[in-house]
């Protein structure tokens, strides 16, 4: 046996044994436990001494201590460095006598992911329907002229230009859900990402053909409640183009371009309001070419902005129904000029006790705006009182050392005018886009100005160069937001700045309406081209002591003047140098009726007004001079015709207009008590000027009612002088009176006959409502009015 091979016996053994199973259950899970966590010690120990190889990236999900690096630099390219990670001798044992070990890898970034990041590439997209091959063809020549505008590469260069070469889809060839439920997803070289831009060159069609399929699954899409509203809005933006044929229909509202407006207002919903361009619509038989030519040209300028910017830019967002109510709030329901309500009723609150919105109480502004001559500032001008009661041929003077901006940018002011959709330029001078503008853009009528001088309103300019005013009148509807004074009394910014500052805010306002749905593409275009200027937003133009110089600016780029002043400046309307259109505001007859409605600042506001009408009969045969009558219903107009007709007499006016007052905000106006009680309705206007003819009849004088534009409830009454052959001639010869300025300068011998133009167009004469015969009018809701 084994045990006696050993020579022990076999009870020694068992005793052994027995020893051994009882210490065992004894001591067995001390054993156990040290035996454990020696092995775990051992394991650990070999864990932290052999080597192993580094992740160089990893996320980070917990915080973990980051490891120390050290980057050496190698001869790799220049964007290209070792990272490596460098093992600390603590805590660690060398595994060789040799010089410490660095462990690491080259670390190479994705060329295509860098690029990317840095800059995307645009593909655009022009989609196509065609029947007979004539849109094919022009799909085809527009994407080469694009590709040849924008500098597009070769199919095999594309990563050396932003814009991938244009690409032409025919529509009846189109898979429908990879390009109008998801856009289509797209690499470029290199792994670079890539922008869509969708283009649509459509004619309309009469029959069934793919628009009308495109239609049902471009309303079906918007519809679906499994696929999300706008779809479409990854895409950059899109912008669509119609052909069509006004032999069959003639006008929009008999269908001409009727299938590509459907496409645009839809794509506008599946898109998030992504119209990068307006609607451009062309005749194929007229003018198609040259339209689709202009549409190109602007759309070009908007993939640059794009390429600049990755985006469309700052924009007006329409709701992509091109039938809708209008986008302006209560402040901009009036023409800019003659309106009345507060211009923040939702959220009026009483002034605080601190803010300087009206400066009547100059002495104190004074004291409070005194700094030191030391500042950047430049000097006002020698500030003219014109406070003074007598009847002096020349203003009293005092010396003054005020340097204080007219509406400095930190002041309650500037946030209440820009609120209102002012721009503010410089610190006095403002320009604003007024709602006839987005009207004619967008084909729903213009301003009366068209109708009685042919000024188209999409390329009228709306601006002052001074804010302040000397009058509070009653109509207008920006109380608390325009500073008041009878002196200038502030810094003068110098005319050049105006003029820059004032054009550029204005294409600034201009290019955020290209978004609007129902803007018509070639007024869009035209609107890049100031033609005429309103000087008559807000305040008193004629009261910036370099008027002339800014007039001069203006009549240099062949742009017209119409300037308003309000009749309580006589020196300055002396002095005033050739402008297209003069205009004295007279907005009473007497004494009592102006004070009550003009709410004047100067004490001797009456004999002003009076020495105004002697200098506007002086100038009246060498200025287009103007009379503008607002009528306000309880306060001028009732038994007042006689007390005009004076006034008329006086003064002698080319033309008179008579305007009803706007109401555009809430029933407090200011405090001014007025309501849509004191809205004449149009035929209180025109029985008013009725008998306002019949009284200068009877004063001998030759008026007559030349033109009229009931949809703003305003009436021209003209001086014979400018009736020829029984028709009258309202219209200006714009190109004339530049000329005649070249030829004879602002100061030159010229009479208004010298640029009297074509005859007024009959629908805008007397009787025939004014109503431009291009456009179409809508209601409030934006729904076309039918013609009586």
């Amino acid at each position: 046996m084994a045990f006696e091979n050993r020579g022990e016996s076999p009870s020694v053994v068992s005793s052994i044994v027995h020893y051994a199973v009882a210490h065992w259950h004894e001591y067995r899970i001390p054993i156990i436990l040290t035996t454990f966590f020696s092995l775990t010690l051992l394991r650990v120990y070999f864990h932290l001494t052999e080597p192993k190889q580094e992740l160089l990236v990893f996320p980070k999900i917990y915080n973990d201590p980051v490891p120390k690096q050290k980057v050496v630099e190698t001869s790799a390219p220049k964007d290209e460095k070792k990272v490596v990670h460098v093992e600390e001798k603590k805590n660690k044992k060398p595994t060789s006598n040799g010089p410490r070990r660095i462990k690491g890898e080259l670390v190479k970034k994705s060329r295509g992911v860098a690029e990317s990041e840095t800059r995307r590439q645009i593909q655009v997209l022009v989609f196509y329907s065609s029947i007979t091959a004539n849109t094919s063809r022009a799909a085809n020549e527009f994407a080469q002229a694009l590709q040849t505008v924008l500098g597009c590469a070769p199919a095999e260069e594309k990563s050396e230009c932003t814009f991938l070469a244009p690409q032409v889809v025919d529509l009846s060839e189109a898979d429908y859900d990879e390009y109008f439920i998801t856009p289509l997803k797209m690499e470029g070289k290199d792994g670079a990402a890539v922008d869509l831009f969708y283009l649509f060159l459509l004619p309309s069609y009469n029959i069934d053909t793919i628009n009308d399929n495109l239609l049902e699954h471009l309303r079906e899409t918007h519809h679906d409640f499994r696929i999300d509203t706008a779809p479409l809005s990854p895409i950059i933006g899109y912008s669509v183009f119609g052909f069509g044929d006004r032999e069959g229909w003639p006008t929009e509202e008999d269908g001409f371009c009727f299938q590509a407006k459907e496409v645009d207002k839809w794509m506008a919903k599946l898109t998030g309001r992504k119209r990068a361009y307006p609607l451009g619509m062309g005749d194929w038989r007229r003018d198609g070419a040259t339209r689709l030519s202009e549409w190109q040209v602007g759309l070009t300028e908007v993939l640059k902005l794009v390429e600049q910017t990755g985006s469309l830019g700052d924009g007006v967002v329409g709701s992509g129904d091109p039938i809708e109510s209008d986008d302006e709030v209560d402040e901009d329901q009036d023409d800019g000029e003659v309106a009345f309500g507060d211009s923040d009723s939702k959220n009026s609150k009483p002034k605080a006790a601190g803010s300087i919105e009206d400066v009547e109480d100059m002495g104190r502004i004074m004291e409070m705006s005194r700094t030191d001559d030391s500042g950047d500032k430049v000097k006002a001008p020698i500030a003219i009182d014109f406070t003074t009661s007598g009847k002096t041929t020349k203003p009293r003077t005092t010396t003054t050392v005020t340097v204080k901006e007219m509406v400095p940018k930190n002041s309650p002011t500037y946030a209440s005018l820009t609120k209102q959709g002012y721009s503010i330029v410089g610190s006095h001078s403002g320009v604003k886009i007024c709602r006839w503008t987005k009207s004619a853009l967008r084909g729903r009528g213009s301003c009366y100005k068209y109708s009685f001088y042919g000024i188209n309103s999409h390329q009228c300019m709306e601006t002052t160069p001074s804010l302040s005013c000397s009058n509070k009148c009653v109509f207008c509807w920006r109380h608390g937001t325009n500073p008041v004074g009878t002196s200038w009394r502030w810094v003068v910014d110098p005319p050049q700045m105006i003029f820059d500052g004032v054009k550029e805010n204005h294409y600034k306002k201009i290019k955020m309406m290209r978004g609007v749905p129902g803007v018509r593409a070639e007024r869009f275009a035209e609107a890049m081209r100031i033609r005429h200027c309103a000087l008559s937003l807000v305040g008193e133009p004629i009261f910036y002591p370099h008027i002339n110089e800014f007039l001069g600016m203006l009549h240099a780029e062949r742009i017209s003047s119409f300037l308003v002043c309000n009749a309580q400046h006589p020196d300055e309307l002396a002095a005033l140098q050739h402008v297209t259109q003069l205009y004295v505001s007279i907005d009473a007859s007497n004494r009592e009726s102006l004070k009550r409605i003009d709410r004047p600042l100067h004490r001797d506001f009456w004999e002003r007004f009076q020495r105004c009408l002697d200098i506007l009969r002086e100038k009246r045969f060498t200025q287009r001079t103007v009379f503008r009558l607002t009528l306000v219903k309880g306060f001028n107009v009732e038994d007042e015709a006689e007390g005009y007709a004076n006034l008329v007499e006086k003064g002698l006016p080319c033309f008179v207009e008579v305007k009803g007052v706007t109401y555009c905000g809430t029933s407090t106006s200011s405090n001014a008590g007025l309501t849509m009680a004191n809205v004449p309705f149009y035929h209180e206007v025109c029985d008013f000027v009725k008998a306002l003819v019949k009284a200068l009849e009877k004063r001998g004088l030759k008026y007559g009612i030349a033109a009229e534009h009931a949809h703003s409830c305003c009436i021209l009454i003209a001086s014979e002088r400018f009736k020829v052959d029984g028709k009258w001639h309202s219209v200006i010869d714009y190109d004339r009176f530049f000329q005649l300025l070249e030829e004879k300068g602002p100061d030159g011998d010229f009479s208004p006959e010298d640029y009297m133009g074509p005859p007024t167009p009959e629908w805008a004469t007397w009787g025939n409502g004014g109503f431009d015969p291009r456009d179409q009018r809508v209601d409030r809701k934006g729904r076309p009015i039918e013609a009586a």
